[in-house]
């Protein structure tokens, strides 16, 4: 602390001679154990809690800022104007820094140096007014005292918001470190240690959502406060716009409608529900889901659950391609605009159990036109269309929409 501060400027106006400091300087060890004491029994958050190594640290605190100050009055008497502020502070700062790693607030240790400076003072005054010093002289050792103790509270205070800071940075660390492995399927005892580490309680479920990495914060800031996160480059997904993933804990059933609810005008994707430690699942079903173009993004969020059949049949495009050619190798003969006609009536066929009226209107036709078309297909198939096994390829086949041919 320079002699620039407020304390030290004060301390320059203070006229007090040396018998008085001597009187001061002697009564330190017991000022500081009242000061104690007095924390203890007024202070709920430190009743019961300064015994042993922690009181010992306090005690040692006070009776450095105790004699710091005492030092200041002395120094502003000699020559030499410099105070030597510095190891106070750094002690205010270490308590303030203390408090934090230990999960407490500042209220209890502001509340403490109400207390000390209360005790201090009355213990200083006593002896200022014994040693006969004016009215006025008090008034502005009074006023040195509580400005003392202000830079104090400062510095603790700046201490606490420090530590808070760096364990959070800490922390996001060691949370994204959780994410990657979790993404990444590493091995659930890995990833325990890990959870623990980033003091993170495993749910019982975990969901993917991806989503536009600038929606993140507004989509975060309305899910639980152990969603996980990433705005790193994802594993898996190789597109133009900037992605990133959410890990919402416990999103399966109500808390699935509630999540849906959310992401609600977001372009989102999200995956199924899988166990926390088996959440890579989820991932990696999402990701397909996004390769795919599944559903339509930019009305809301893409819900995998309602694409499991594209997803399934999505996971061997060869094998489809060679089952649908065999499949529809009856149509191979006819000219590709009839072939698709009728392909894409088969499928609604097979998708309506054969109800002409609702494949017509499903194919936006006349019925007739549905009754001519099956009678086509029949006379190609012949009895293979009452066949479960050629039902059931023909089913997986056109499973999805046939592509329209090509324009001639």
């Amino acid at each position: 602390m320079s002699d620039q501060s407020g304390t030290s400027r004060r301390a320059a106006r203070l006229e007090l001679d040396e018998r008085v400091a001597a009187r001061l300087r002697d009564r330190l060890p017991v000022m500081a154990e009242r000061t104690v004491s007095a924390i203890t029994g007024e202070v709920p958050g430190y009743s019961g809690a300064l015994t042993g190594t922690m009181r010992e640290k306090i005690e040692n605190a006070v009776r450095i800022a105790l004699g710091t100050f005492f030092q200041l009055v002395e120094k502003a008497q000699s020559a030499d104007p410099s105070t030597p502020l510095t190891p106070a502070l750094e002690a205010a700062y270490a308590l303030g820094s203390g408090e934090a790693r230990s999960g407490r607030s500042m209220d209890a240790l502001l509340a403490a140096y109400r207390v000390g400076a209360r005790v201090a003072w009355r213990e200083v005054s006593t002896t200022t007014v014994r040693s006969g010093l004016a009215a006025e002289t008090v008034a502005e050792f009074a006023e040195l005292m509580f400005a003392y103790i202000d830079e104090l509270s400062a510095a603790s205070v700046a201490g606490h918001a420090d530590e808070l800071a760096s364990a959070g940075r800490v922390q996001r660390r060691y949370l994204e470190r959780l994410t990657q492995q979790l993404l990444a399927g590493e091995p659930e005892e890995t990833l325990r240690r890990s959870a623990e580490r980033a003091d993170w309680p495993p749910p019982q479920t975990l969901t993917v959502v991806l989503l536009p990495r600038r929606n993140l914060r507004a989509v975060l800031a309305l899910l639980s406060p152990h969603t996980l996160e990433s705005g790193e480059d994802l594993p898996g997904v190789d597109l133009a716009e900037e992605l990133a993933v959410l890990l919402v804990p416990d999103a399966h059933g109500a808390g699935r409608r509630q999540l849906a609810r959310v992401l609600r005008g977001h372009r989102a994707v999200l995956g199924p529900a899988r166990p926390w430690s088996r959440v890579a699942a989820s991932y990696q079903r999402a990701t397909r889901a996004l390769a795919l173009g599944l559903g339509r993004p930019d009305t809301g969020p893409v819900d995998t659950e309602e694409h499991l059949a594209e997803l399934v049949l999505s996971m061997d495009p060869e094998g489809l391609a060679d089952l649908r050619a065999q499949a529809l190798k009856p149509l191979e003969s006819l000219p590709p605009a009839t072939a698709h006609r009728l392909a894409e009536t088969l499928r609604s066929w097979l998708l309506h159990q054969g109800r002409r009226d609702d494949v017509a209107a499903d194919l936006f036709v006349h019925p007739q036109t549905v009754r001519y078309r099956m009678g086509q297909l029949r006379e190609l198939y012949g009895d293979r269309l009452h066949d479960p096994a050629t039902v059931l390829d023909l089913t997986l086949a056109l499973a999805m929409p046939p592509a329209a041919p090509e324009p001639e």
